[in-house]
């Protein structure tokens, strides 16, 4: 029978229909359990109020001193540099980083089912991911502190930009440059455990264009893998056109790096075959003169720290919402 002061795993397997087994592979890898059982535990775990007897000695201590950050491509030169601001700005407190990479959607959901209930960490940073509701009331029920970066949501703290305005910025500049035809690149299967920024960049772009007069012809609009044999088909393709495009606006620097290698395979360059642009203002864009969107990557994380830090403290008890200004970087290749 269940106590008043603090329920146990067996009150929970029990009050689940399941076992103390899967209580456990609930808490601790929650993707390796079937969605509709793991629905069912964890509505038992919140029905119950349930804590792990280690972590409700944590929660005594007021704090384990690690703040988690869940984030997909965790080895993209974007999301590095975001890790890096947030690591920079907690390097001289009590919190420690601790990483917890999504590839797939069962393990978003899994992080943000066991995180708040074991309150392995302090509050959590979710970089580029969707919050949708049963996880935000969860997070909001345990009063684990979390702030969202490129996603917003009743409640949370977030960082975020202008993507449309973003893409339309790059439109402006490359017709600025007098450039007429105006192709796009996107990367291609996105996922759907992530948040798709390059969508609204394109539209961004497409509406400036319109609004100019400028035609984006289907044909001009291409999506790629990573993969530098992709680009480099993605290249040839615009290329051999009749009436090729003059300029290509990459939804994101990686992508846009990888044209520049395969113009350079080619033996063509850019600007003068290919304009070509991209969009976050990565480390290596300045070192290879890629003209692109700088949206404060580094910056982007500190604040996010700030903010989950500001939170954990006490001295920030409503959630902000934050926008960052974005801004046009002109180098070389455009």
């Amino acid at each position: 029978m269940a106590t008043s002061t603090h329920p146990t795993v067996y009150d929970v397997a029990r009050k689940a229909g399941v076992s103390i087994a899967t209580v456990s592979r609930v808490l601790n890898t929650p993707e390796q359990v079937r969605q509709a059982t793991r629905s069912r535990v964890l509505e038992a775990i919140d029905e119950l109020g349930f804590t792990p007897a280690a972590e409700a000695v944590a929660r005594a201590r007021k704090g384990v001193g690690r703040v988690g950050v869940i984030t997909p491509f965790f080895t993209y030169s974007s999301f590095v540099q975001r890790m890096r601001g947030i690591s920079a700005e907690l390097a001289d407190g009590p919190y420690e980083m601790i990483i917890y990479p999504v590839d797939s959607l069962e393990r978003l959901q899994g992080y943000l089912a066991m995180l708040p209930v074991t309150r392995r960490v302090d509050g959590l940073v979710l970089l580029s991911l969707p919050l949708l509701e049963p996880a935000a009331r969860r997070l909001m029920k345990h009063k684990l502190e979390t702030v969202l970066v490129e996603y917003r949501c009743a409640g949370f703290s977030s960082i975020e930009i202008d993507d449309r305005a973003g893409g339309a910025l790059a439109a402006e500049y490359l017709i600025q440059k007098g450039y007429q035809r105006l192709a796009f690149l996107g990367p291609a299967h996105l996922p759907d455990y992530s948040v798709h920024p390059e969508k609204k960049r394109l539209d961004g772009y497409r509406q400036a264009l319109n609004e100019a007069g400028i035609d984006l012809p289907e044909a001009y609009i291409l999506h790629s893998s990573l993969s530098i044999d992709d680009i480099r088909r993605a290249v040839v393709q615009l290329i051999s056109m009749p009436t090729p495009p003059q300029a290509l606006f990459a939804a994101n620097d990686d992508l846009a790096l990888r044209v520049l290698r395969a113009l350079q395979e080619l033996n063509l360059q850019a600007p003068k075959d290919l304009a070509v642009m991209g969009f976050d203002d990565i480390d290596m864009a300045e070192l290879l003169g890629l003209t692109t969107i700088s949206q404060a990557l580094d910056e982007s994380g500190r604040m996010a720290a700030q903010l989950l830090k500001a939170s954990l403290v006490g001295a920030q008890h409503l959630a902000q919402n934050i926008e960052l200004q974005l801004r046009l970087v002109a180098r070389q290749t455009a």
